[in-house]
């Protein structure tokens, strides 16, 4: 067992503050431990990745704890959220404790959270938030209630709520709210690059070039072809952080000698709100996929295994067959990818007919052989940003700028093969509202399915973003230009998704 420090905790300090680690099941531990510390995190349910909070004397509420275990359970699927609700709670436990008398969670009330509000989102210090963060820590101190009633935990509710009315996608609704929760600010600019952009920061931050495409003597990166991949694999098929960070390398398109665009499908178990869908890639980048697994991966596959590290994991998943839509486990269980959430995919590890590990079956792996976690990847996007800047190029790229980036240039082919279709001339000028009737229907509902969403309203953003840059609509994309095949192979299903 090995207890790990959350990245949001860097500045916690050395005196007695609230803590949250994460489990890492099968690795051996920093420092001897008098017990087997795999048993004990199994016992209590702490999954490997799993989030959980000591108290400032290194205690465990198993309550508070059990919380953020049964987060999946409330509606919680992502990782990367449950990380985050994670997060905030403890940071909430760690203000009471620090400025309410030592405090804790289950004695909290409104005055506390008010108190906290002045703090974190009104106060002048570094730890100040932006109204979103602020409405996501709500969103997990209600969650928190939530439970804490359903569990019988907790008397009555401890903060104010009000009765609100809102606009959701199936119109007004009245909904409950907290007190301290902030009004929705306007949606900010959808953030996105052109495609030069996109090679500039890719080439420069990932790879290590100079900005005028030599090489830079100084760069010693040792994983820049892997990351750039990971990059333009976000690009050309608008997946979440999480999709991406988590596919297995069963599941990547066959290469023939064929320019065929191939297909991935975005498991159930990894996609947003368990919607599955299919998303497409060029033959380039699929060339270098398999490339990468051939070649760069699997010489590290083949280094790691030899000293043993696979061996040594004890919470591996042995797998005996797999195919692009299933496996096969040691002794005959068959899984569909569609039931293998993330932290699952991240122990499955090949064995032979000797049941000795090969190696693992989750795509992307770090310098130890193991599977790279979506945390990693944000530290990747921001040292690239910081590697850019040293050159002066301004760029703030994040995992979901590349997925806004593929849905513009997407609505702009889309627009113009609608425009083809109608036997339009692409030079045209279109007006605010010929543009929006030209996209309204099919191509906003192709859209709509090669990104996830579940309402077509979601997609709408987008929208903006060409009546402001109307030259998208025109140009030819080249480079993104191949990619038009695939339009034709999403099937329409209202009835499904409606």
């Amino acid at each position: 067992m090995r207890a790990k420090d959350s990245e949001e905790e860097a500045d916690a300090g050395s005196g007695a503050t609230v803590l949250l680690h994460r489990t890492a099941l099968g690795v051996p531990s920093t420092d001897p431990l008098p017990f087997d510390g795999d048993s004990v995190l199994r016992r209590a349910g702490a999954d490997g990745g799993r989030p959980f909070i000591l108290g400032p004397d290194g205690s465990y509420d198993l309550h508070l704890n059990r919380f953020l275990r049964d987060l999946e359970n409330w509606g919680v699927r992502s990782e990367n959220s449950r990380i985050a609700y994670s997060t905030d709670v403890m940071l909430y436990c760690r203000f009471l404790h620090e400025s309410r008398g030592g405090k804790s969670i289950w004695d909290t009330d409104g005055a506390d959270l008010r108190a906290y509000k002045a703090v974190r989102l009104h106060g002048t210090g570094p730890g100040t938030v932006s109204v979103a963060t602020w409405n996501r820590s709500i969103a997990a101190l209600d969650k928190w209630v939530q439970w804490s009633l359903y569990e019988e935990l907790l008397p009555a509710e401890p903060f104010r709520y009000v009765d609100k009315t809102v606009v959701s996608p199936e119109g007004l609704k009245r909904v409950r709210v907290n007190a301290d929760a902030e009004p929705d600010v306007p949606q900010q600019p959808i953030k996105f690059l052109s495609h030069e952009d996109f090679m500039l920061w890719r080439d420069v931050g990932l790879r290590g070039l100079l900005p005028n495409g030599s090489p830079d003597t100084r760069w010693r990166g040792r994983n820049g072809e892997r990351n750039a991949l990971f990059a333009d694999l976000l690009i050309c098929t608008g997946m979440r952080l999480g999709e991406a960070a988590s596919l297995l390398t069963t599941e990547l398109p066959p290469v023939t000698g064929r320019r065929v665009i191939g297909d991935i499908t975005v498991s159930a178990a990894v996609a947003k709100r368990s919607r599955a869908r299919t998303v497409y890639v060029r033959p380039r980048v699929a060339r270098d996929l398999h490339h990468y697994v051939g070649i760069e991966r699997d010489e590290l596959v083949q280094r790691r295994r030899v000293q043993g590290v696979y061996e040594a994991r004890t919470d591996r998943l042995p797998v005996r067959r797999a195919n692009r839509h299933a496996l096969a486990i040691e002794g005959g269980t068959a899984w569909s990818y569609s039931r293998i959430n993330a932290a699952d995919r991240a122990r499955l590890m090949r064995v032979d007919g000797q049941g000795l590990a090969g190696g693992p079956l989750w795509l992307w792996l770090g310098e130890n052989g193991l599977p790279l976690r979506s945390s990693t990847w944000q530290s990747v996007f921001q040292r690239a940003n910081e590697r850019c800047a040293g050159f002066g190029l301004d760029f703030d790229v994040h995992p979901h700028t590349l997925r806004h980036s593929f849905a513009v240039h997407m609505l702009g082919l889309l627009l113009r093969q609608t425009v083809r279709a109608l036997g339009m001339r692409e030079d045209r000028r279109f007006t605010h509202a010929e543009v929006k009737r030209l996209l309204i229907g099919n191509p906003l509902r192709k859209l709509q399915l090669l990104l996830g969403h579940r309402h077509e309203a979601t997609v709408y953003t987008y929208l903006d973003v060409l009546d402001e840059a109307q030259e998208i609509v025109l140009a030819a994309l080249g480079d993104w230009d191949e990619q038009a095949a695939a339009f034709e192979r999403v099937r329409l299903d209202t009835e499904e998704s409606r």
